[in-house]
């Protein structure tokens, strides 16, 4: 409820409930249903001062929302709706109602190399380290602190 109720400050326009969710399982490492305060700080550390590795990590733990170990295109899409569920039906341009298909079409095609329907850690590492605008947004926060 309380990250639900951060990130709806940031984005009145939409609903922030499952993203809120999501991203409060990837803070609760240990997976106990709450977020200690070191959990949250190991988290808030990785994002800020984290090596491109271990960022990539945490987003691939974001993404892999069942925990085995692999992204499914479900798991990605899940995800990608709950972000354009955030931000709102009122964006410019406006987006389509596909749009979060789409996008995890094309991210999708890129990251699962060998085309077995589920990308491994290595592959969405390998994947966003050969994406340029990936890498720019991941060096986003470093200047933050």
């Amino acid at each position: 409820e309380t990250f639900k109720e951060i990130y709806s400050q940031f984005f009145p326009q939409g609903d922030s409930t499952t993203y809120a969710h999501f991203l409060f399982n990837a803070f609760d490492t240990d997976h106990n249903g709450s977020v200690s305060f070191e959990d949250f700080v190991m988290g808030l550390s990785i994002l800020l001062r984290g090596t491109v590795q271990e960022k990539l990590n945490w987003a691939f733990n974001l993404y892999d929302i069942n925990k085995d170990g692999y992204i499914t295109k479900e798991e990605m899409l899940d995800i990608m709706k709950a972000i354009y569920d955030m931000m709102g039906k009122c964006t410019y341009p406006v987006l389509k109602e596909d749009a979060p298909r789409q996008h995890v079409e094309t991210f999708f095609q890129k990251m699962d190399k060998n085309k077995d329907g589920v990308v491994t850690i290595d592959e969405f590492i390998e994947s966003c380290q050969k994406d340029e605008n990936i890498m720019r947004s991941m060096q986003l926060f470093e200047n933050v602190i």
